[in-house]
């Protein structure tokens, strides 16, 4: 598999396709489970999931949904982390609507903001990571941490987003969670010839598939929520298909990206 072939996550780089690729239908909305604030405290864990299901209001605070089809991450009250192939390069870009306050996109509750400019990391494979920083604070907003070491970069991970259910499906108005186990680089290595082992993470069910992210998710978080702090792991890249056997998912790798998105971070206009 070239690099040339690689099937970017979003609509913005493709076109409208599916996401948590798993359970088909929407039910109706989901209510959290007493105890359980996936991710909101230090501390939380997640409920368990088989597949994907579609997550309880207040999951995920920090999640945001862009207008151009991807997702992304508050890492602070003005910035979302998204992916470069998101996004039209480094500058002024007030085109993206960022929605936050709500898993579900038609709730009154729904806070859109304007962007006001854009930084985009290398790209997909050597750093497939991007900020946007809004026009304005969101207020009352909620964010995550980004990893700072790999001490999280194993074990199960939480994924998110408002893609389809399945593989060439459509996108979702209420926002969809599910789990995948980590992937280490050999393995994942050896379905994606051109992974490149530093900057990316992988992530999903080898043997037989059912759970990823897919196009329509690019740019939201895989976030490790072991431990004391919530903390964005991966951000949604590429992969072949959605959720097929012997093709995980393959994430922007934080840990190792974290020292060049901090620099831009501190350096935003």
């Amino acid at each position: 598999m070239t690099r040339g072939t690689r099937i970017r996550r979003s609509l913005f780089a493709l076109v409208a396709g599916g996401a948590l690729a798993v359970a088909v239908g929407v039910p109706a909305q989901a209510q959290a489970e007493p105890g359980v604030t996936y991710g909101n405290q230090p501390g939380d864990v997640s409920v368990n999931v088989v597949g994907g299901d579609p997550a309880p209001e207040g999951a995920y605070p920090y999640i945001v949904r862009l207008s151009m089809g991807c997702g992304g991450a508050m890492i602070t009250e003005q910035v979302v982390l998204t992916a470069a192939h998101c996004v039209d390069g480094t500058g002024q870009d007030t085109s993206i609507t960022a929605s936050t306050g709500s898993v579900d996109l038609n709730s009154p509750n729904i806070v859109k903001t304007q962007s006001a400019y854009v930084h985009a990391g290398p790209g997909v494979g050597p750093g497939d990571w991007a900020l946007i920083k809004l026009a304005k604070p969101v207020a009352n907003a909620k964010t995550i941490k980004m990893a700072e070491t790999a001490d999280g970069d194993k074990g199960e991970f939480q994924i998110m987003g408002w893609g389809a259910d399945r593989e060439g499906g459509q996108q979702q108005t209420k926002l969809r969670h599910a789990k995948v186990p980590f992937v280490d680089d050999g393995t994942c290595a050896g379905a994606y010839s051109d992974l490149v082992k530093d900057s990316e993470i992988c992530a999903g069910l080898m043997d037989q598939g059912g759970v990823d992210t897919c196009q329509g998710d690019s740019g939201g978080p895989m976030v490790q929520l072991a431990g004391d702090v919530p903390t964005v792991v991966g951000i949604v890249s590429w992969g072949e298909g959605c959720a097929r056997p012997g093709k995980p998912g393959v994430y922007g790798q934080v840990s190792f990206l974290h020292a060049e998105i901090k620099k831009a971070l501190d350096g935003l206009p």
